[in-house]
């Protein structure tokens, strides 16, 4: 009994070594088999790696160059939606409706110049007979009828002035007047009140400061009570015969949709414009845009179709560009109508122009 449990202790010892000797065994080819395949997964590996190349590589190529071409057209697509384009468009056209447009584009000095020349020209031959439409005999009366001029009509002034230089032919006279007599004649001219008070003022700092002569220099008659930079350029050249540009609301509407300048200061838009033009031209100049303002070029309804300076305006095609249309639109003697003067120079009766309606005629 005891041998037979000592040959099964025997036996069980050597199948437990058995057992244990066994993976040892199984395991060793296992790794040699696990050693061979990694070297021959290594070795299918470099060959591959050495075949694949060839042909990763342009895969590479190919989709590096499909990427590339998305992030450079991405810029592309981004500006044709971005506000600055947009805005770009809208400046564009803007300038065709608002009051002051900006410059022609692309127009050098020059050409502007040039362009401004004979606008000029073109209007001379329309106004060959282009003149102050106040009514005057003297330096005096021009200067008292061009402060009256304010807020009216040359015409209104110059059916109120007869009665008023009746009374007061002089300086001396109108600087002692009775204030109410003379708010009394100037009462149809508008704010007769301010008008009566600067016209009696200036005749007493000509009579009290200048002899009861008007000066001739413009720094002297800016100096003068309700005369200003504008009044003094009228009296200055068309009673002293001294170049001046008068900046009045005509002259100032069509300089600017002409493009001559974009300043909206008349100080500002006298020196732009007569640097365009020798200074011997620049009294005509003046008549000759503000006849084409009262006449033709109209604050609200320009007659762009009757007009003689068209192909050289910018701002063509704010008015009625139908001829016929248009020609229903002029003022004065291109519409039958006449002039703003009472005693016109005689140079434009014989051109065909109508003295105006006395007083209460019209």
């Amino acid at each position: 009994m005891k041998k037979t449990a000592a040959s099964k202790k025997s036996a069980a010892a050597d199948r437990a070594s058995t057992t244990e000797e066994a993976p040892a065994t199984e395991k060793a080819p296992a790794a040699k088999k696990s050693a061979a395949a990694r070297k021959a997964a290594t070795a299918r590996k470099a060959a591959t790696a050495k075949k694949a190349p060839a042909k990763k590589a342009p895969a590479k190529k190919a989709s590096a160059k499909k990427a590339a071409p998305l992030k450079r057209q991405a810029p592309a697509k981004k500006p044709a939606v971005v506000p600055k384009k947009a805005t770009a468009a809208v400046k564009g056209v803007a300038p065709a409706k608002t009051v002051a447009p900006k410059p022609p584009r692309g127009e050098s000095r020059t050409a502007l110049v040039r362009r401004a020349r004979r606008i000029n020209r073109e209007l001379a031959e329309v106004y060959p007979y282009a003149h102050p439409e106040l009514d005057f005999e003297n330096p005096f009366q021009l200067v008292v009828a061009t402060v009256l001029s304010a807020q009216t009509t040359d015409l209104r002034v110059n059916q109120t002035t007869p009665a008023l230089f009746a009374k007061y032919p002089t300086p001396e006279d109108l600087a002692a007047a009775v204030p109410e007599e003379v708010e009394e004649i100037l009462r149809p001219t508008g704010f007769f009140r301010a008008k009566t008070k600067s016209v009696i003022g200036l005749s007493k700092a000509l009579t009290e400061d200048f002899g009861g002569e008007v000066p001739g220099r413009l720094e002297d008659l800016v100096k003068l009570p309700g005369v200003g930079r504008k009044t003094a350029f009228v009296v200055l050249g068309n009673a002293f015969g001294r170049p001046g540009i008068t900046v009045d609301t005509h002259f100032q509407r069509l300089v600017r949709r002409w493009r001559w300048t974009e300043e909206t200061d008349p100080d500002k838009i006298e020196a732009a414009v007569g640097a365009l033009f020798p200074k011997s031209d620049w009294t005509d100049l003046s008549h000759h845009v503000i006849w084409h303002g009262r006449r033709i070029c109209h604050a609200r309804k320009p007659a762009c179709g009757a007009c003689p300076v068209a192909p050289l305006c910018p701002a063509y095609g704010e008015g009625e560009t139908d001829p016929e249309k248009a020609k229903k639109l002029l003022k004065y003697e291109k519409g039958g109508f006449p002039g703003q003067r009472l005693k016109p120079p005689q140079a434009y009766l014989d051109a065909g122009g109508k003295p105006a309606p006395p007083l209460g005629a019209g």
